[in-house]
């Protein structure tokens, strides 16, 4: 299964699972990465952390981390 973290800078996918427990799974639903969420990845860092990522019609930073724990489906070219 891909991950957020695997998604290319100018693609979109869709939220399908959130593989974290406990704080690291509230914090990445209270960020607004929920199951069925469009999301963009706008830019990644020069050494690959963070990641910018449009989500819910915001712009957020998160890192690498933090990305691998979200399974995305739907992987596509341009936003949504």
């Amino acid at each position: 299964m891909a991950t957020l973290k695997d998604v290319k800078v100018g693609e979109s996918a869709v939220v399908s699972k959130l593989a974290g427990t406990g704080a690291l799974k509230r914090r990445i639903m209270d960020m607004g990465l929920t199951k069925g969420t469009g999301v963009y990845v706008r830019k990644v860092a020069p050494l690959g952390d963070p990641i910018e990522i449009t989500v819910r019609g915001y712009e957020l930073s998160i890192r690498k981390d933090e990305a691998a724990c979200v399974e995305v489906t739907d992987v596509a070219q341009g936003e949504r």
